[in-house]
């Protein structure tokens, strides 16, 4: 047992460092991150969405934003499409489990708001509609999947690729990367408020 806790701990952090010795990889976090900053600063918002363990990783960061990350600030508007049980029910129930999100961006989504869609292998059929719904909203998209991108890398605006295809590797990298994009944002649009700066 104990050698397979280090085998995890060590697969981790060998994903992580691929992560960071890809320098085109660090620029997509970048403009990822100067995208949801310019949505705050036009009054929009973000909207986040995954299955599963990444349905808990949409909840994750939408709470970052809108209750804090380091320091105390007003909220930043976001939504995570994965909450509401008599929503994704009644969707599911009517229109079909694919279209779970793809509604719920209909109905509350607006131009210049982003959506995150989380996503290891890049081909959930609910995360592609909910993209499709996006495009003819004008709502800008960041794709966070695996190595291959999947359906997601070329109907995301930016697609943040994970190097790994194990599910555990990509879903840890997904949570690093959120924490990342909420850090600098929260900082940029706050920092003034922080008395650590």
């Amino acid at each position: 047992m104990l050698s397979l806790i280090e085998a995890h701990i060590s697969a981790s952090i060998d994903t992580k460092k691929r992560l960071l010795n890809d320098k085109a990889l660090v620029n997509t976090i970048l403009q990822s991150t100067e995208l949801v900053i310019q949505a705050y600063r036009n009054n929009n918002k973000t909207l986040v969405a995954g299955n599963g363990g990444s349905a808990a990783d949409a909840q994750h960061i939408a709470a970052e934003f809108v209750v804090r990350f380091n320091f105390d600030r007003p909220g930043i508007p976001s939504i995570a499409l994965t909450t509401d049980t008599s929503m994704l029910t009644a969707t599911g129930n009517d229109y079909g489990f694919e279209r779970l999100f793809a509604r719920q961006v209909q109905a509350q989504g607006n131009a210049g708001d982003v959506f995150i869609g989380l996503s290891t292998s890049g081909n959930s059929p609910n995360i592609i509609k909910a993209l499709e719904a996006c495009k003819e909203k004008g709502i800008k998209t960041i794709g966070l999947t695996g190595e291959s991108g999947g359906k997601m890398a070329d109907l995301c605006d930016i697609c943040i690729k994970v190097p790994s295809s194990e599910t555990p590797r990509i879903q840890e990298a997904h949570i690093l990367i959120g924490h990342i994009i909420c850090h600098i944002v929260e900082d940029t649009l706050f920092g003034h408020l922080n008395a650590k700066s």
